[in-house]
């Protein structure tokens, strides 16, 4: 499907609920960021930023308002086709049927890794697909320090360059402000200067539990 403008997109998104979205930031209305703005709160499907802005800050804005990737023009076909399959592959594995449910619980938080569901606080909480995975890594490891080139390398399968650690910076910011608890005083997702970041693994009840789907 093809959309000319902003809100051409998000109409699309909304009627037709696309697997993945490519999008462009300068666009004919809105631009790309508000469309994207728009676009999160009708889907979670990968949305790939494709842009000629370079910058490091292009890039942070994108992914800070829910963007899963992004790509600078020019680019050569095979690399935008390598991330549009790799997006691809990290909703095709979460949608393998199973008769058991990977569900790992703290206070307040529920994660079920089968589902790729989270609740906090008995409210679902809507995640993208890198959000989600830096989750389910961090509680899946609870005593592990990950750095934030670690993180990036996980989330992206590629290579971390010096300017991503701000990348994962967002992402992380990202994280809490959807997960964390301010009333409650829930701090799931610790920061160690000059280290990296880790899960509060005193908070984690059950390292995994298992549940037959009846």
């Amino acid at each position: 499907m093809e959309a000319g403008d902003g809100m051409g997109a998000v109409e699309a998104v909304k009627k037709n609920r696309p697997d993945l979205i490519l999008l462009d930031i300068m666009l004919p209305d809105i631009n790309g960021v508000d469309a994207c703005l728009e676009i999160r709160k009708h889907t979670n499907a990968p949305v790939l930023f494709v842009s000629c802005k370079d910058q490091e800050l292009d890039k942070i804005i994108a992914l800070s308002v829910g963007g899963d990737d992004y790509i600078t023009k020019p680019f050569l076909p095979g690399e935008l086709i390598a991330r549009v399959k790799a997006n691809l592959r990290r909703i095709d594995m979460s949608s393998i049927g199973t008769e058991e449910e990977e569900i790992y619980k703290a206070p307040g938080l529920v994660l079920n890794a089968t589902t790729r569901e989270v609740w906090v606080d008995n409210d679902e909480v809507s995640l993208t697909v890198k959000e989600f995975d830096m989750l389910l890594l961090f509680i899946k490891h609870p005593k592990r320090i990950y750095s934030a080139e670690q993180l990036f390398e996980h989330a992206w399968k590629e290579e971390s360059l010096q300017g991503d650690k701000n990348t994962i910076m967002v992402y992380i910011s990202n994280l809490r402000k959807k997960i964390e608890n301010n009333e409650n005083n829930y701090k799931y997702i610790l920061s160690l200067r000059g280290l990296g970041y880790k899960f509060n693994h005193q908070l984690l009840q059950q390292k995994k539990r298992k549940e037959v789907v009846k």
